[in-house]
């Protein structure tokens, strides 16, 4: 992919629904933009009907080489879909409140920094899952997580942030586990009871807790994380593990591979990088390697994309007080 930043042509998919002050939103990129050399870029926004991937597809077809995706989870989740096998890069400048592929994807919050890093042209080729015709870039799951998404409130993840999920998962810790058959690529079935499955290209969690230290998002694989506490002792010492970041952690099974094939006795509740999407029965992954291109701080050498996010958060305050100034 040519690096060059003479001219670059570029567009921005903003969910209007997740920005405040859409004029500032607006001046400020474009105007760091400008200020990096970069053309004036699309502006196209998402719509109940078409929450992104449409209007990414729109983008592509007008020969832009960076598409900014700028809303919550879902927006850039649709943006990951319109660009799956092209060679357009994806930029995030997160506006939403769970954010769970930032925090992945080396990613900071802050809108400068998601500027800067997509100026600097820092790239990072990533695997993608697969779920039927859906796309997802950090993880799919079933059962306890998507629950806990469920009973997570739109204002309390405003007012207080990832902690929010804690709320919405204490309601579900007694919840009766399912029975799940678990296939990996041409393995025989795993039979077990499980209160989440996990499909995971990454293993970052909200609020920076490492649920899959050895998942690599380019590694041509899929982790699968199956969570079987029985007692709220047993969800203790998961989570007293986790925080700790501990070699291995209790109640909790592992498996590697590039097909997933998840079967319940019963419907369950199931996500998508951090949005619900229908519930069923089943979760059938397959992983599509290096099929995204990202922008990211640090795509060489760091084999956690979270490298050097802070640092050029504060590169990117500074080209945003250029531009500024330039008004």
């Amino acid at each position: 992919m040519d690096r060059r930043t003479e001219a670059v042509r570029s567009a921005v998919v903003v969910n209007p629904a997740k920005v405040t002050d859409p004029g500032e939103l607006r001046a400020t990129v474009d105007g760091a933009l400008a200020r990096a050399g970069w053309a004036e870029p699309m502006w196209l926004e998402t719509t109940v009907d078409d929450p992104g991937e449409g209007q990414t597809r729109h983008a592509v077809e007008a020969g832009v080489e960076v598409v900014f995706a700028c809303g919550g989870d879902g927006t850039v989740m649709s943006c990951v879909a319109g660009l799956v096998g092209t060679d357009v890069a994806l930029a995030i400048l997160p506006a939403g409140t769970g954010n769970l592929l930032a925090a992945n994807l080396g990613l900071s919050t802050d809108l400068a920094a998601g500027i800067e890093v997509a100026v600097e042209r820092g790239l990072r080729q990533l695997d993608v899952g697969r779920l039927g015709d859906r796309y997802f870039v950090v993880m799919a799951g079933m059962g306890f997580d998507a629950k806990m998404l469920a009973a997570t409130s739109e204002k309390t993840k405003a007012r207080i942030g990832w902690p929010a999920y804690v709320v919405g998962a204490v309601r579900h810790l007694r919840d009766r586990p399912m029975r799940v058959q678990i296939r990996v690529d041409d393995r025989p079935p795993v039979r077990t009871r499980a209160h989440t499955v996990l499909v995971a290209n990454v293993g970052r969690l909200q609020g920076g807790v490492t649920l899959l230290p050895n998942a690599e998002p380019d590694d041509g694989l899929l982790d699968v994380a199956v969570l079987t506490p029985r007692t709220i002792r047993h969800w203790l010492a998961m989570g007293w593990a986790l925080v700790r970041r501990r070699g291995r952690v209790p109640r909790m099974q592992v498996y590697r591979g590039r097909q997933v094939s998840i079967t319940s006795n019963r419907e369950q509740p199931r996500e998508l990088d951090g949005d619900l999407i229908e519930p069923g029965r089943t979760l059938e992954a397959t992983v599509r390697p290096a099929a995204l291109w990202l922008c990211v701080p640090r795509p060489e050498d760091a084999p956690d994309l979270t490298v050097d996010a802070d640092a050029a958060g504060e590169r990117g305050e500074k080209l945003v007080e250029r531009a500024q100034d330039r008004r």
